[in-house]
């Protein structure tokens, strides 16, 4: 995670070590997303808790540097981890559970969706989206659970105000997915093309909208910041959760303050950092 002040509400898992999981299959779903199911290995150990349940995925770089990593990951263990050379040393990227089935097609798995930025043909994709592009069934993974930040207080929890852009579209997935069925609000969602909007589950009161981003070379998340800004304000106590690119959560938290909303009844995430190419 980058900038965030989720992290003391955060809700962990009771128990977090490392699990080992293996690809199960491997979609492309939509234009911009491919759909990765693990399971296998430690996937009976995986604890889901729904909502916007993120863990720390390793990804391989040889046949041998999972065997590397450590069983848990804190602040020791983690600068031992950015010792290991980097011929060695596996990807770490965080994810959230799309999904979880305590009963697939070869029992427990969960989804994970992986935002296909660029091209990885010429290179220029990211290794996780590489990795996504190229995985085949067996290919074995490693994963450490680290809980959820979707955590209103009891006198918020009854309408929602949800911001992302498509690269916490599955989180969005997951928390509208865990409501109780009686929850108001929105969910403003920024995808880059049409073809990724996606069915999602959720109470009926709570509306979503897609924005869809029309210019190719647009920053992302500016386009849901210019929705959610512009929207007509909640009516009731509401609270408000925002993940994505880390100007866009800034901005959009500012103007929330601004209209006079409670820091405590914000959560907001910066996943990652746009920068001019």
């Amino acid at each position: 995670m980058a900038r965030t002040n989720a992290t003391p509400a955060r809700v962990k898992p009771a128990e977090s070590r490392l699990l080992t999981l293996h690809v199960v299959r491997r979609e492309q779903i939509s234009p911009t997303f491919a759909r990765v199911t693990l399971g296998g290995g430690d996937i009976d150990q995986f604890r889901p808790m729904g909502f916007d349940q993120w863990f720390r995925l390793f990804l391989p770089v040889s046949e041998t540097s999972l065997s590397r990593l450590p069983g848990r990951l804190d602040a020791l263990s983690y600068l031992r981890y950015l010792t290991i050379a980097k011929t060695e040393r596996p990807v770490l990227r965080n994810y959230t559970v799309r999904a979880h089935r305590a009963e697939g097609i070869s029992g427990a798995e969960i989804d994970v969706d992986f935002v296909l930025h660029r091209s990885a043909v010429d290179g220029s994709s990211g290794p996780a989206a590489s990795w996504a592009d190229g995985c085949a069934r067996g290919d074995a993974v490693a994963l450490l659970d680290e809980g959820i930040t979707f955590t209103p207080a009891p006198e918020v929890a009854d309408r929602v105000e949800v911001v992302a852009d498509e690269t916490a579209l599955p989180a969005v997935a997951g928390i509208l997915a865990s409501l109780p069925p009686t929850v108001t609000g929105r969910a403003f969602i920024e995808i880059p093309h049409a073809d990724d909007r996606q069915d999602l589950a959720g109470p009926v009161g709570v509306e979503i909208v897609w924005v869809v981003r029309d210019e190719p070379a647009a920053i992302p998340g500016q386009a849901v910041l210019k929705a959610a800004t512009t929207a007509d304000g909640p009516v009731a106590p509401t609270y408000f959760w925002v993940a994505g690119e880390q100007s866009m959560c800034a901005a959009l938290r500012r103007h929330w303050i601004t209209a006079g909303v409670a820091k405590s009844a914000i959560s907001f995430t910066g996943y990652w950092k746009h920068t001019a190419h």
